[in-house]
This record gives structure tokens, sequence and C-alpha cells, in this order.
């Protein structure tokens, strides 16, 4: 409306001026159109522009009106399009309607959580959320993601076995060292893989099964009191691991779970303790012989177990117990430790 009513106005401003100089205008306009055609094959006009052409070109005498940029057949097209946008309504899609994302997101989460939980529990558990599912809606939202019904999704792996039975687990492996010496060193130790805590249990250049069933018994006397809460014992199929080894952690009523063969990813807390101290500690010194190592090691556990932050514990140690608030106060000191090789820091009491 604004762009109209300013064409009027500029309309009626003609009215003022003679007749010759509007006949001027219009032989100066008539050029420029005919310009314009010849470089422009189909002009693009506004709303505002259509309106104006469509009232004015009524008044002009029909030899006239059929050089226009507006013709009678553009007019009646013009019409033909007002009068389908106005009794067209908005498009939908066939079948159903889509699924809600979060309800998507919701369903996966419970599926990939419980995994012995079925389509109606599912269903359930989103009625309580407040949402609402058919139980086929479920089966379609799992069947997309690739998961499969509650008793093929309830396998038990061996991941999840860990995860569940962490604060009863032991993990134990040897990893070995090389002397200044060119002699080789075995070392055997065990994780607890609910606080990742570890004890290095001896150091030996010829490791047997009777020198290792020797260190469990060990391991069970340090353990004390504990020693009753963990139910089981994972290990590889070493040679050095025999049935009396087994014995000893049987009189504790602690099963040995023994991995699959080659499979060093089932005994993953294990391997990842023996990546970390190598790379933090053996690697980065030389060793001259078994008291050494011996001596090396216990410093390096004691600084592991007590003051080096671990991921999965939320950044805390593994001797940690809950959060202890410090306040930023004093100004902090720096302990060395291995020489130098790992520093500790505290803030001066």
């Amino acid at each position: 409306m604004y762009l109209i009513f300013c064409r009027v106005v500029g309309w009626l401003s003609l009215l003022a001026r003679s007749d010759t100089a509007k006949e001027l205008e219009i032989l100066v306009l008539r050029h420029e159109v005919a310009v314009l055609r010849r470089q422009v094959g189909r002009p693009r006009l506004s709303w505002a522009d259509r309106a104006i052409l469509s009232g004015l070109a009524r008044a002009l005498p029909k030899a006239l009106r059929m050089h226009r940029l507006v013709t009678p057949g553009t007019l009646l097209r013009w019409h033909r399009r007002l009068v389908a946008r106005r009794w067209t309504y908005p498009r939908r899609r066939p079948g159903r309607p889509p699924i809600d994302p979060a309800i998507v997101a919701l369903v996966l989460r419970l599926a990939r959580e419980n995994s012995s939980w079925g389509y109606e529990r599912i269903r359930g558990e989103l009625k309580h959320l407040g949402y609402e599912a058919s139980g086929a809606t479920v089966r379609r939202i799992l069947k997309r993601a690739g998961l499969g019904p509650a008793p093929r999704r309830a396998d038990v792996r061996w991941r999840d076995f860990i995860r569940a039975h962490a604060a009863g687990t032991l993990a134990c492996d040897f990893f070995s060292v090389d002397t200044v010496l060119l002699r080789r060193l075995y070392v055997f130790f065990v994780v607890e893989v609910g606080t990742r805590f570890v004890h290095v249990l001896g150091v030996t250049a010829n490791p047997d099964g009777a020198w290792a069933a020797q260190q469990a018994r060990n391991l069970l006397i340090d353990l004390g009191d504990r020693a009753g809460t963990f139910r089981f014992l994972v290990r590889d199929r070493d040679a050095k691991f025999t049935r009396v080894f087994d014995d000893v952690m049987a009189g504790n009523d602690t099963s040995v779970i023994k991995i699959p063969p080659r499979s060093p990813r089932a005994n993953a807390f294990a391997e990842r303790w023996v990546r970390t101290v190598r790379s933090e500690c053996t690697d980065r010194m030389l060793i001259f012989g078994e008291r050494h190592l011996r001596a090396v090691l216990n410093e390096y556990a004691a600084h592991y177990n007590r003051r080096r932050p671990h991921r999965s514990l939320d950044l805390r140690a593994p001797a940690d117990g809950a959060d202890v608030i410090r306040l930023p106060v004093g100004r902090i000191e720096r302990r060395q430790v291995l020489g130098g090789l790992i520093n500790e820091y505290d803030r001066a009491g």
C-alpha cells in the first residue's frame, strides 16, 4: 500500500505540467522501454508493479493494450495464481507423522544402558518420563539403529561383566625389564580393578609356578581383612600360573578367570598399567639390577597409588577417599620422585 500511495502521489504531481512536457516524456519513456526490451527478455515484477499495471491497463485503448508489458493473457494468469494460492492448503506428507527426535534419542539410550529391557519395558519407562510411544514405534526405532530384541541385546559381554564386578575383581600379569647388563627381570603385579590400586608383588629373573604361588599368598596377607571382598581374579594363560596358584586363590573363595588365548584386551586393566609404568618410569631409566628395580617400582607404585590422578576416578588417585577441599593459601612446593623423574606438588603448610 505504501508503494501504491507513492506512485499515485507522483501521478498527481503531473497535473501541474504542460501537455507538451508530458508528450515529450512519453516519447522518452517509450524509447527507454524499447531499449530495455532489447536487453531483458522477461522482466521481473513485484506484486505492487502487477497491481498498478493491471489497474491502468484497463483504461488503455485496445490497440495500445496489445503492445504493453502486461497483456490480457498476463492479467488472467496472475488472477489464476491468486485464486490457486487462496485455496491451496499446506501440504502434508502422506503416512505416519515423524517421530520426535527426543523420543528416538531416549529410546536408544534406554536400550543401550539396559540390554535386558524389551519393547514394552522401554515403553513403560517412556510413559513414566512423560512420553507416549507404542511398542511398534519402539521396535522401529531400535531396528533402524541396528538393535535387536531384548534377548539378543542381553548377551553378557566381557566388558559388562568386568564393570559389574569391578569392586570385587583383581587383575594380575607379568612384564619384563632389561637391565644395563642385558639381564631380563620379570615383575609380577596385581591391580584392584575397582580402585585401580596397584600391588607390586615381586621381581625375579627366574619366575616359576612355585614363586608365583608364593606371591599370591603374600598378596592375601597384605590385603588382610579386605581379601574376602575380592571374588574374581583375572589372569592370562601363562605357564607360570599353575594349579597351585589357582588353589591359593580358591582358598580365599576367589574364582580365577582365564582370558581367551591371545586376547590381551580381555585383561585391559593390567595391560594399561604396564603401558603406564613403562612410559613414565622404566623406559626413562637405566636399571642396574634386581634390587634397584624393586626400589624403583616400589617408589613409583607409592606415587601412582597416592598422588597420580586417574581419569576413571574423576582425576583422583587410587588411594584417595572422598574429595578434599584444599584452600588456595600458601605457596606451592615441589617434591621430586625417582630423582626428579616425576614431580609432586603441595601447598606449604
